[in-house]
């Protein structure tokens, strides 16, 4: 997560004027009665230039009753002429939450495209199947695609965090070995999944990467913090003394992972965040004390997620996109507590707006789809005229879907 927010930043900010309501019209109580001509115009049109025609198309599939938007989506996925159209109705269909998505997602995992593979292998990675443990395995040794890579490691991970026996220590293995061999961009991708997935398994080999001084080794800390064996500690606050000044929000962020002087580490993040936005020529600084909160408000640290807020909303374009984005990561990665936050928020509008900034920078398609049918269900399932249902209503016309 660190490297892609990172990468992100980089990858040209979309930080457009918000009305004063939501975009969108209300949002239906239930899925819509949509006919099948009128299914097939509007995933014809998912690949569409136009923003207005792609986001309108995307939004009437994902409003049409399962029954028919699910083989609608399936075959086109499987057939459709336009390779971008093709994989805008494979994370379509993940928000459904249709059990036939699996034999479309195993299909996927043979694609010459990129993007459907890994589509499939993040599917799996939230869905995970140790039956696919022989054919994860068999692709880490052939797939060199560099979004699609990160993808099946994490899939991996996910099983490897499943159970002990003789196929899971197969897949933990392979993990260690990936951990030291390769480019940094997929080293680092593996480190990110080994301390997503709590492996405890990896601790000495990333304990080794930690003590190297390197572009991994920020990467190493956080994991090693995720993981939470406190053995860490003593290597942490070695690193804590040394590293330079633009790493040492990752030492903190590691420590208080590591359950370990939460409040003074989270007080230190947010007041580099506001020396970094009062004194120019601190990006770096900036960019990783952001980076750092993020992490502890997905951890559920509610003071995190409360200083990223605080400090942002009337901050400069400079500090607003590395907070933005570290915002969007909190809203797909701990939902609930997002959404508590943006209900407690007394700008929410300001507020609304720093998250939809990060999720134009943020290129997760299918964490972004997982979060939009979240948000749906919950309107459907909301009181009428409930706070979370007016929240709901805001987020569907923010994010535009």
């Amino acid at each position: 997560m660190l490297r892609r927010i990172r990468s992100a930043l980089w990858t040209g900010l979309c930080l457009c004027v918000l009305g004063a309501a939501p975009a969108a019209e209300q949002e239906p109580a239930a899925p819509q009665a949509v006919s099948a001509p009128q299914l097939r115009r509007a995933i014809d049109t998912l690949g569409a230039l136009d923003y207005g025609v792609r986001t309108n198309a995307s939004r009437t599939v994902r409003r049409t009753a399962a029954a028919r938007a699910v083989p609608a989506l399936i075959q086109a996925a499987s057939e459709h002429a336009d390779g971008y159209v093709r994989y805008r109705a494979l994370v379509l269909v993940t928000g459904f939450n249709d059990p036939r998505a699996k034999d479309a997602m195993r299909e996927s995992l043979a694609s010459p495209n990129d993007r459907l593979r890994a589509v499939a292998y993040s599917f799996f990675e939230h869905s995970p199947d140790r039956a696919m443990i022989p054919v994860f395995l068999a692709a880490l040794d052939n797939e060199q695609a560099e979004f699609v890579r990160p993808a099946l490691v994490r899939a991996l991970a996910a099983l490897a965090a499943a159970g002990g026996d003789d196929v899971v220590s197969g897949v933990r293995q392979a993990l260690q070995r990936e951990v030291g061999r390769g480019e940094d961009f997929f080293r680092s991708a593996v480190i990110e999944a080994l301390g997503d997935y709590h492996g405890r398994y990896a601790f000495d080999a990333l304990i080794a990467i930690g003590k190297l001084d390197g572009p991994l080794q920020d990467d190493a800390a956080i994991a090693l913090g995720k993981i939470g064996d406190r053995r860490a500690l003593e290597t942490l606050a070695a690193m804590q003394r040394t590293v330079p000044r633009p790493v040492q929000p990752s030492m903190a962020t590691a420590i208080c992972l590591l359950g370990i002087d939460c409040e003074a580490h989270v007080g230190y993040l947010a007041a580099a965040l506001k020396f970094s936005d009062k004194n120019v020529g601190n990006q770096e600084l900036l960019r990783a004390a952001a980076a750092g909160l993020g992490q502890l408000a997905i951890a559920g640290h509610v003071d995190a997620a409360n200083a990223l807020f605080e400090i942002s909303i009337a901050a400069p374009d400079s500090t607003r996109a590395p907070v933005a984005l570290a915002l969007a990561a909190v809203a797909l990665r701990n939902t609930p507590l997002m959404l508590a936050r943006l209900e407690a928020q007394a700008d929410r509008e300001r507020a609304l707006e720093l998250v939809a900034e990060g999720f134009d920078m943020l290129e997760e398609d299918l964490a972004k789809e997982r979060f939009f049918a979240f948000a749906r269900r919950t309107y459907w399932e909301s009181p009428e005229d409930s706070p979370r249902r007016r929240l709901m209503q805001w987020l569907i016309g923010k994010l535009d879907f």
